[in-house]
């Protein structure tokens, strides 16, 4: 066994009362000001340049080698969920309807010992290496603040991370390529005109617009190659009267892609869909807010294959890629910084499953995560 790894079995307990410590104490998405300033500390402690305030709560760390090399990212998320706990546990958030129900907190665990066991083992002696602890992966914004503020605009490769359940990798097993989908959401606005109930002739049902929206969004097809769905999941309209024709009702679509070339196809549908089908009833049809992240465009050929060679010298084998429905602002870095990218899913058992009240995972994960995080950053900076 590498010394890289018996540094991390030794520190098993104190990997653990970290992620508990940050599993008690909860913030939600741009507002990780303790987490963050938790984070900033430990990072100067280990002899990082720090940056804080990134986006208002992002940090990162800066640690240069001697020697030529690359410039090689790893990052994590910090934010929580608007959820109250339920698991009952010693450790269960303290923070009333907040809580840790993704696994940030052991996101920011496995990253900030992975750095300690780097640190304990030769530690950046080519290249430079770059810590990201990113705020509000989960209300979307996070990732585009660290690209907004220039401070990674040289970092050639990066490396996140995320528990998973059992259905893609059982505790012990980790996959090397996470592929989500790009994952967006659309307000919209349908204006008619009000009338009585007794006369309808004289106005124009908006909710006729959203059910004419419906039928055409429900008639939306991309290339049947690529996983996709568009759907909606909300609308509302009318008074507490049941005798007036609503003149404004708002609904919200949700819309996935397994790839960025048929999400912008269907993007341009959507927008036809909302102003055709509200038109088609004399209403007004208005797309007026979208906000999502991209599908995943992950360096299969570099980086993939050296995070792949760290999770085999950990756990003996590898999870093939898991192609996933699921959003991740984590692939704005390589969709829209252009930095070659990889996603590792760690198996942590996630119980119930992730954005439930219940969700808790098995402790067991932690210390493999660290070492396959800092086995990876070992070989590029080590």
């Amino acid at each position: 066994m590498s010394a890289l790894f018996q540094w991390v079995d030794a520190h098993v307990g104190e990997i653990e009362e970290t992620y508990k410590q940050l599993h008690m104490h909860p913030e939600l998405g741009f507002e990780e000001v303790k987490t963050a300033a938790f984070l900033a500390e430990e990072l100067r402690k280990l002899g990082f340049e720090v940056t804080e305030k990134i986006g208002g709560t992002g940090v990162l760390g800066v640690m240069k080698g001697k020697e030529p090399g690359i410039t090689f990212a790893m990052r994590a998320d910090m934010d929580a969920l608007p959820m109250q706990e339920e698991t009952g546990l010693p450790y269960a958030s303290k923070v009333p309807g907040v809580m840790h129900a993704c696994g940030h907190d052991s996101h920011c665990t496995m990253l900030l010992y992975s750095l300690k066991a780097l640190l304990a083992n030769g530690g950046v002696k080519r290249g430079t290496l770059k810590v990201v602890f990113q705020p509000a992966e989960e209300v979307l914004g996070g990732s585009r603040a660290f690209i907004k503020s220039g401070l990674i605009d040289d970092v050639d490769e990066i490396v996140g991370m995320h528990v998973r359940n059992n259905t893609e990798c059982k505790v012990g097993e980790a996959c090397p390529a996470i592929s989500h989908a790009s994952s967006w959401r659309i307000k919209a606005e349908v204006h008619g005109k009000a009338a009585h109930g007794a006369w309808p002739h004289n106005g124009f049902n908006a909710l006729d617009g959203i059910a004419a929206i419906i039928g055409n969004i429900n008639a939306i097809h991309g290339d049947p190659r690529v996983a996709h769905s568009v759907k909606c999941t909300r609308c509302v309209a009318g008074s507490s009267a049941t005798n007036i024709i609503p003149d404004f009702a708002e609904m919200s679509i949700d819309v996935r892609s397994q790839t960025n070339p048929v999400m912008k196809e269907l993007l341009g549908k959507v927008k036809a869909a909302i102003e055709n089908g509200a038109a088609g009833v004399g209403c007004k049809g208005v797309m007026i807010d979208e906000d999502g992240v991209p599908a995943a465009e992950l360096d299969f050929d570099g980086l993939v294959k050296d995070a792949a060679a760290s999770i085999e010298a950990v756990c003996g084998s590898v999870v093939p890629p898991v192609f996933t429905p699921g959003g991740e602002d984590f692939h704005c870095f390589a969709a829209e910084a252009g930095i070659k990218s990889a996603f590792i899913g760690i198996g942590a058992d996630m119980g119930t499953g992730g954005h439930t009240t219940t969700m808790q995972l098995d402790l067991r994960a932690l210390p493999i995560g660290v070492k396959i995080m800092a086995d990876l950053a070992q070989k590029k900076v080590g």
